[in-house]
């Protein structure tokens, strides 16, 4: 089935990096921001890095990013995919990440999980010329244990990038 990405790219002319998915989940597409899924461990583990807490609600998600100059987007504008497999995506379509890297201050980025890694560096890395920092999924398919150590330390390399 084609999915068309619906989410809004989330950054401020003041993030420092960008955090790329490969497509939202359908839970995410549902509730209209990014890493919804109650399960998936993305937001639990920022919190753990940061220690510091962030609440459940769109609102609160959006001003821990403002706070600590993340911006949040994926790699594909659309494909052919079932459910919310990344395995099971086809047809690929880019999302354009130069109008994101004008207006704002990204120079890092970093992908969440394998797929988001591959199609990054096939499609985007030769328009950007900035190479990402692989990260471990959060998606409860691979993390189904909560916030373990080796995920936490993954994602400590974000906080050298950001204020």
């Amino acid at each position: 089935m084609i999915v068309n990405h619906s989410l809004e790219p989330f950054y401020t002319k003041d993030s420092k990096v960008l955090i790329l998915g490969s497509m939202p989940s359908v839970t995410s597409r549902k509730l209209g921001f990014y890493y919804a899924h109650p399960q998936n461990r993305f937001w639990k583990t920022l919190q753990a890095v940061y220690q510091e807490k962030i609440g459940s609600s769109k609102e609160e998600k959006i001003a821990f990013l403002k706070k600590h100059q993340i911006a949040l987007f994926d790699v594909l504008k659309s494909c052919d995919i079932s459910n919310s497999s990344d395995a099971s995506i086809q047809n690929p379509v880019c999302n354009d990440l130069l109008p994101i890297l004008q207006k704002s201050k990204i120079k890092t980025i970093f992908t969440t999980g394998k797929k988001a890694e591959t199609l990054y560096k096939k499609y985007i890395y030769p328009s950007t010329k900035i190479k990402a920092i692989p990260l471990p999924s959060t998606s409860p398919l691979y993390c189904p244990k909560g916030v373990d150590e080796k995920l936490k330390e993954a994602y400590e390399q974000i906080r050298k990038f950001t204020g």
